[in-house]
């Protein structure tokens, strides 16, 4: 596969699939001296892992991560304080696949003779021949993104300390349309609702906050209580803390399942999300994201231009279109109502609307860069469906018997989020490294 790689300076290569013995993500440009650790890595995993909640498919992976290589295994020198450091090398990290247990690998093979409507298994099986990797779709199962979390995590960190913030949240399911909120507010409530899953999260207080796997561990010792968690995977779920969604709204002030900075707003996607899968159906919806504090100028014209850079988004599974600013609604406007007006105030230069998205001419303005993604229905479905036999060309009918999302949506705002901070960032390093050779040219 040729198309596994993100990135000029800031660089990510992915491998693995669904039911492979699991994951991997290789950063190339990582600086050297960020202490990093697995607990945070696995901190933004589990906002996309499934089995979390109601609206995400009943598999039951953990998601543990292991980084493998890129940092320092101990201090260089004694009392240097760099262990854990990263060092300038390559970052490896690995996602073991525990939850691929027989049971569910004999579900794909008793329908993968019959592609899924809606999935890559038709066109995959085509390209790829009898040898292709079906068992969970593979590669192109949204299993893959965990990897595009994990690295952009990487990439989130490093951008915060340049004082850049990327977040995202999940602004439509099934039609229900969460309403504007300033960008400041949505933030900091999405901070508080990544709080609030690491607090009920059973993996995170079980095997990081009880110290069951800590960055003083070798990878063969981290490999073996990974083997122990597979087989404890229910036990461990059975501790989840438990807390009512009252609870969670009056504490936390944010919804127990859906990241919505508006919580009525988001007690309506779910109910109407419910609805829908009752009936053996799925949902779609859209997911915002923003970056705050971004500088003027990012963006490489003419075919790295920013806004197209962020169209990469469509890489992520499920996802059907990538707006920017104002997007599609544009062609509704004037010019006049479509332009970002601006003017100086005590030295600074302030716009009157932000169609653009915070991106003119695929440079950034200073403004919030602002994206929405199009997030289809969930494609596996518990309704009879026309298919064929992809051996015979057969026409026949296929009932999903697999596990499935009532929506890809309350999981694919992580992805969105980490996948813009990897673009930000490559952008970044670019732009850092342009302004530091003009400054030096007279």
């Amino acid at each position: 596969m040729l198309g596994c790689h993100l990135g000029h300076n800031f660089q990510l290569t992915v491998a693995g699939g669904s039911y492979q013995e699991g994951l991997s993500s290789t950063l190339q440009g990582v600086p050297p001296g960020m202490l990093l650790t697995e607990q945070e890595i696995y901190g933004d995993l589990l906002l996309r892992k499934p089995g979390a909640d109601e609206l995400s498919s009943p598999r039951k992976e953990p998601d543990l991560p292991i980084i493998y290589a890129g940092l320092n295994a101990a201090d260089t020198i004694e009392n240097a304080g760099n262990k854990n450091h990263t060092n300038g090398t390559p970052l490896v990290i690995l996602i073991p696949n525990l939850d691929r247990h027989f049971i569910h690998i004999k579900q794909y093979q008793d329908t993968n003779r019959t592609p899924r409507p809606g999935h890559a298994s038709y066109a995959s099986f085509v390209k790829y021949g009898p040898d292709d990797d079906a068992i969970g779709a593979g590669i192109f199962s949204g299993r893959y993104t965990s990897t595009i979390v994990a690295a952009g995590y990487v990439a989130k960190k490093i951008l915060k300390q340049c004082g850049i913030e990327v977040f995202s949240y999940v602004k439509e399911i099934a039609g229900v349309r969460c309403p504007d909120v300033p960008y400041e507010r949505a933030l900091e409530s999405t901070d508080r609702y990544k709080a609030m899953r690491h607090a009920l999260d059973p993996f995170y207080q079980e095997v990081y906050v009880k110290g069951r796997i800590t960055m003083d561990m070798r990878f063969l010792e981290k490999a073996a209580v990974m083997a122990q968690i597979e087989q404890e995977i229910d036990p461990i779920r059975d501790k989840a803390p438990q807390m009512s969604a009252a609870e969670v709204r009056d504490k936390y002030g944010v919804h127990a399942v859906v990241n919505c900075p508006d919580i009525d707003a988001g007690q309506a996607m779910v109910d109407a999300c419910n609805r829908i899968s009752a009936g053996g159906d799925s949902a779609g919806g859209l997911v915002e994201v923003v970056v705050l504090g971004a500088p003027v100028g990012l963006g490489e014209p003419v075919f790295n231009k920013l806004d197209a850079e962020l169209g990469r988004m469509l890489g992520i599974g499920a996802v059907k279109g990538v707006e920017i600013g104002a997007g599609f609604a544009v062609k509704d406007m004037t010019g006049y109502q479509n332009n970002d007006q601006m003017r100086a105030v005590d030295g600074e230069v302030v716009f009157e609307s932000n169609n653009a998205g915070g991106i003119t001419g695929g440079l950034t303005t200073g403004q919030p860069i602002v994206a929405r993604l199009a997030v289809k229905p969930t494609p596996t479905i518990d309704k009879p469906q026309k298919t064929i036999d992809k051996y015979t060309q057969e026409n026949t009918q296929l009932a999903a018997i697999t596990r499935r999302d009532p929506t890809i949506v309350a999981r694919i705002w992580p992805v969105a989020e980490n996948f813009t901070a990897l673009i930000i960032l490559d952008h970044l390093m670019m732009h850092y490294g342009y302004q530091a050779l003009k400054a030096r040219i007279k």
